[in-house]
């Protein structure tokens, strides 16, 4: 019995069987071609049948995934599409006489390096990127085709790497769990696997004899064993089942209040990125919505989504929550999270750069076209807007004196909308110290603890490098958290957390003590942390 560790995907556990799936590997030579315009043609074609390929990937993608998680094929589509990358193959094809295969090769290492060397973590990914489209390329020049659909048992999939197209063509019913040697928590793999709710590990050391043997992925603590003996078997055996159980009571807390035992009642709402994922909400009893991150809309597009286009999203999510509140936080670009087509200068330092409330006030044609969405839709159910990155009390006041142009101009037009509460994002030191202020503005607060906890700690939350230097708990934080609930509450309003903190079991009682009256967490959180707050007495 091995025991190995890497980062974790998912905490669940699979049993079962390995399969090293091996990638088929095609030689590029360098060499020269007689005819040019001949490997042109063979390169065409190939880019041809790939994006086709790639468009059926986008369709199975989209219906047994969601839209938000095909995207990457689409992303894909256009990378195929660019003009240096097709420049830079057909140049090696006519000027220096190369093959198609070696150029897109050559090719494919000279961008990726561009691309991995960048200081954007979203930037970096798309070296990986560069390599699947370009490995699809040369696997149809060579007339050769690789899969992992294939898979005819339920085993636990062991691969060097795994990319976003690899992992859609799975039979999801025969994986029991992933493992590759490399990856990052944030890639498009890993969140497909999230959302396809297969357990996963990455960065581990990979074995070829581990093929067939029986192994173990715990996702709780990270580690994958191989052959394992009896007794350490029958004990995940149990954890496994346990899970399971727990899976199925928490089934019962469905409809029931999320409501301490001395009384204390909590929101208990979700963290969404789209349609899809309010299916996930209601499935799991969300009270509401308390975090739509709308700017996906915007990721998701080739431009830039139209009011009608918006509209039709925010309209779509109100009605199925039949009531329930639903709060859109406005458009949240920049950092690690770039978009082409608004043109965004490089900057040494995004996360303290041009991004969220900063873009939106500066460009006020693309924020009233969200507004207006958001005002119309609120006419179709209980609709709030919720500001991000706020710094000052300038910022608040200027954001909802254009939402209140955006209400005349509704007026004028007869179009109809409802009332809606207007919120901020508590996510910056600055405005931590100004809440008392802040409360005055506006009607609730909800604390983004990710950006909260990378600027009060001055930890870059996507360098994996600076993980051992996190602390969840740490003083400062919560006092900052603390302070924000008391002055939202002198002032009225009520306050809540919708950064990954809210789902942290181990800190739920501390921020109920603090106060705190709502909780917004992922769709998969809901019922274990209303089943942890159902359970809390705070009379002595």
């Amino acid at each position: 019995m091995k025991h190995f560790s890497g980062k974790t995907i998912l905490n669940k556990i699979a049993i079962g069987p390995v399969s090293i799936y091996r990638k088929k590997k095609i030689s590029v030579r360098r060499e020269k071609v007689t005819d040019p315009l001949y490997e042109r043609n063979r390169f065409e074609l190939a880019k041809s049948q790939a994006k086709k390929q790639l468009q059926q990937l986008y369709e199975k993608t989209k219906e047994e995934v969601g839209k938000r998680e095909a995207a990457i094929f689409e992303v894909h589509m256009m990378m195929m599409e660019d003009h240096d990358y097709h420049e830079s193959i057909v140049n090696m094809i006519e000027k220096e006489r190369m093959s198609a295969d070696y150029a897109v090769a050559v090719t494919c290492d000279s961008f990726s390096k561009v691309f991995s060397e960048m200081d954007d973590e979203h930037m970096k990914s798309r070296a990986d990127d560069m390599k699947d489209i370009s490995e699809r390329l040369i696997h149809i020049l060579n007339d050769n085709h690789t899969s992992v659909a294939s898979v005819k048992e339920s085993v636990i999939l062991i691969s060097e790497d795994l990319a976003p197209s690899e992992m859609v063509q799975m039979d999801k019913s025969k994986i029991l769990g992933l493992v590759t040697g490399y990856g990052s928590v944030n890639s498009h793999t890993s969140i497909l696997s999230r959302t396809m709710d297969i357990p996963a590990l990455i960065g581990i050391d990979i074995k070829e004899e581990w093929d067939g043997k029986l192994a173990i992925l715990d996702g709780y603590t990270g580690l994958l064993t191989i052959d394992p003996d009896k007794e350490y078997l029958e004990k995940m055996k149990g954890k496994q089942e346990e899970e399971l159980r727990k899976q199925e009571l928490l089934k019962t807390l469905k409809g029931k209040d999320t409501v301490t035992l001395d009384g204390k009642h909590i929101k208990l709402y979700a963290n969404i990125a789209g349609i899809t994922d309010s299916e996930a909400a209601r499935s799991n009893d969300a009270e509401g919505i308390g975090l739509f991150r709308s700017e996906f809309l915007y990721l998701e597009s080739k431009t830039f989504p139209t009011e009608s286009e918006q509209l039709h999203v925010y309209k779509s999510v109100a009605e199925k929550m039949v009531g329930k509140q639903v709060i859109i936080r406005t458009l949240d670009i920049g950092a690690d999270k770039q978009i082409d087509y608004f043109h965004l200068d490089p900057e040494e330092n995004p996360a303290l750069g041009y991004r969220a409330l900063r873009i939106c006030l500066t460009q006020q044609e693309i924020f009233k076209t969200q507004l207006r969405a958001i005002l119309r839709a609120s006419a179709f159910g209980n609709i709030s807007v919720m500001f991000p990155m706020v710094i000052s009390l300038e910022e608040v006041r200027k954001a909802k004196e254009i939402l209140n142009e955006c209400k005349e101009e509704l007026k004028q037009q007869g179009m109809e909308f409802g009332e809606i509460e207007v919120g901020v994002m508590i996510e910056t030191p600055a405005a931590v110290m100004i809440s008392d202020e802040l409360a005055k503005e506006v009607d609730f607060f909800s604390i983004g603890t990710n950006d909260l906890s990378q600027y009060t700690l001055a930890l870059d939350r996507q360098n994996p490098k600076l993980d051992p230097f996190y602390q969840a708990d740490h003083p400062a934080l919560l006092k900052m958290i603390q302070m924000t609930i008391e002055n939202g509450h002198k002032s009225g309003i009520w306050v809540g957390i919708c950064g990954e903190l809210a789902a942290d079991l181990d800190l739920t009682e501390t921020f109920i003590q603090m106060g705190v009256d709502e909780l917004s967490v992922s769709p998969a959180f809901l019922l274990p942390l209303r089943e942890k707050i159902r359970r809390m007495n705070f009379i002595k």
